[in-house]
């Protein structure tokens, strides 16, 4: 039910996202996911891979710090109102969103939510309540 999704805080700094990218590549790390959040110093680049445990490894031996975090996908309807209903079925039990991003998914006429609530367990069940599906990391 839950991902795993490796944080990196990132330099801002020409070529220092090509280097953590290349480094995955390099060693057969495909990357499923990714957002990118700035500050004026630095930025946190959150990824999801196909082998988040090889990443990490392979990034500490770079020099590259990550720390690993459970996030929640899930499908949205690809319509007018799907964000909002997922969204409703989480605040309604007053669980709160730290953060989220969307990637197109496998799935014709449907796109993937990655979201972090303050209380993961309790979102997972708000989201299973409303009978919203949720996606494991095979299905990225």
């Amino acid at each position: 039910m839950f991902i795993k999704q490796l944080s990196i805080f990132v330099e801002n700094n020409a070529g220092s996202i090509q280097n953590i990218v290349d480094t995955l590549s390099e060693n057969g790390i495909n990357i499923r996911a990714l957002s990118l959040a700035d500050t004026t110093d630095f930025g946190i680049l959150r990824l999801i891979v196909d082998d988040y445990q090889k990443a990490r490894e392979l990034l500490r031996e770079n020099g590259i710090i990550s720390k690993v975090t459970d996030v929640i996908a899930v499908y949205i309807d690809d319509r007018a109102g799907g964000l909002s209903t997922v969204l409703k079925s989480v605040s309604a039990e007053g669980i709160g969103i730290e953060y989220m991003y969307a990637f197109l998914g496998r799935t014709t006429g449907k796109a993937l939510m990655v979201l972090r609530a303050d209380d993961e367990p309790a979102a997972a069940k708000a989201l299973e309540k409303a009978g919203i599906e949720i996606a494991n990391s095979s299905d990225l």
